[in-house]
């Protein structure tokens, strides 16, 4: 298939997985579970909670297959602007309804690759208390499934080196969920969207609870 004019490369992805798996293993020792759960091909998208700002990095370290993830245009600055793009990621301007960053996260699916998202909006309890609809309209506009992901233990001490970060060789979980389909794909209208709403947060909920659980992780 392909490559939608103007989505980012596959090929920018997984450069930016390679860098993740050497960052993320070298300074953390990730135990990923449930990692066969994600489609070997295919478009999906992983639904990640978010409490700390290593979570998106994790997952592209941890991910089976490389991540385009939505993020804020906050993180854009400096030279963090032309690596993260080098990198296949997504800027996204989370005041407005950025129509360059949804036709960019449309494209990452329709040519079969992996939108990553933080349903959440941005970084707090990491609990998927508050969903946005971003995710519910992404699901059913591509069909894509849905694989919810748990990133667990980021913020469960602080670094001495560095305290905004977890202590180094230190033990994160990523969890892997089932994958799940969100709705009826096509339906866009808001009663469609909510009701997809509705359902996609019970079963994040349901998976961080069953991972929390599981890892004996709070």
């Amino acid at each position: 298939m392909t490559r939608a004019t103007g989505s980012p490369s596959r090929r920018g992805a997984a450069v930016g997985r390679g860098i993740g798996i050497g960052l993320m293993y070298g300074l953390w020792k990730p135990r990923v579970l449930g990692a066969w759960r994600v489609p070997a091909s295919g478009p999906v998208i992983l639904a990640v909670n978010h409490s700390h700002n290593i979570d998106g990095p994790m997952l592209m370290g941890t991910a089976p297959r490389p991540v385009h993830f939505l993020i804020k245009k906050e993180a854009f600055v400096g030279p963090l602007d032309p690596f993260l793009r080098g990198i296949g990621q997504l800027k996204v301007d989370r005041t407005t309804a950025d129509r360059t960053a949804i036709t960019d996260a449309l494209g990452v699916l329709e040519n079969g690759g992996v939108l990553g998202i933080f349903p959440e909006g941005t970084r707090g309890e990491g609990d998927f208390a508050s969903l946005r609809a971003g995710l519910a309209y992404f699901a059913v506009r591509s069909g894509a499934p849905i694989v919810p992901v748990a990133v667990l233990g980021s913020t469960e001490r602080r670094g001495r080196l560095v305290s905004a970060l977890p202590p180094l060789r230190s033990r994160v979980d990523v969890v892997f969920g089932d994958a799940f389909e969100a709705g009826e794909s096509g339906r866009r209208t808001r009663k469609a969207l909510d009701e997809a709403t509705v359902r996609i947060q019970a079963r994040l909920t349901a998976h961080l609870d069953e991972a929390r659980r599981f890892t004996g992780r709070r």
